[in-house]
């Protein structure tokens, strides 16, 4: 989907997901020190604004104006300070070595340019940072529960962290995430990779 589709997805008044930040993330960073934090393809915001409200300095961009219109509103709505940024993460290219937190949290692109993306990202994580990319795995088409339904924009753990340069791998693993479904237990599969950069 384009800018301009996500625009209309984001165009009603109401958030698309929820205010909360992902699970994921408010646990792989609760043990790290707030520094300087990027939000790769930060949709609504929800995440960019939680990091900020603990204390990190984060810099979040998408290519939807909408949904960065959005997120500044939950911002200035949560008392967080964000500099959010207009830039297609497939142009963007971030500083080297200027954050110490990088998340990419469910940007779904074809290998090869996903790839590509994942490089910038890792190149950008300062010595001693950390990469955290959740993305939902290829076999959640089968097994899981909701998501995009094409393989070609899906990526394991182990192809994510092949990807990452000389960033060291702390974790790679298909991790399950319950999903709301009228009256059972669903869950949806996703790829989690934690990698870090030595001080």
């Amino acid at each position: 989907m384009d800018s301009r589709g996500w625009d209309l997805r984001y165009a009603g008044s109401e958030l698309v997901w929820t205010a909360e930040p992902n699970r994921f993330l408010a646990a792989e960073v609760a043990d790290l020190p707030p520094g300087r934090a990027l939000d790769v393809a930060c949709g609504e915001g929800r995440n960019a604004v939680w990091l900020a409200q603990r204390g990190w300095q984060v810099t979040a961009c998408d290519f939807s104006q909408v949904g960065l219109n959005k997120a500044e509103r939950l911002a200035q709505e949560r008392g967080a300070a964000v500099q959010w940024l207009l830039a297609d993460v497939t142009a963007y290219v971030p500083a080297p070595a200027a954050f110490d937190l990088v998340a990419i949290l469910y940007l779904h692109l074809e290998a090869p340019t996903m790839r590509e993306v994942l490089r910038h990202a890792a190149a950008a994580v300062a010595p001693g940072g950390t990469l955290l990319v959740v993305g939902h795995d290829p076999t959640n088409i089968e097994e899981g529960h909701g998501g995009p339904q094409n393989p070609a924009i899906l990526m394991a753990p182990d192809e994510i962290a092949d990807a990452l340069g000389d960033l060291a791998v702390e974790r790679a693993e298909r991790v399950r995430r319950p999903v709301a479904s009228a009256g059972e237990d669903v869950y949806a599969i996703d790829a989690l990779v934690r990698a870090v950069r030595a001080p």
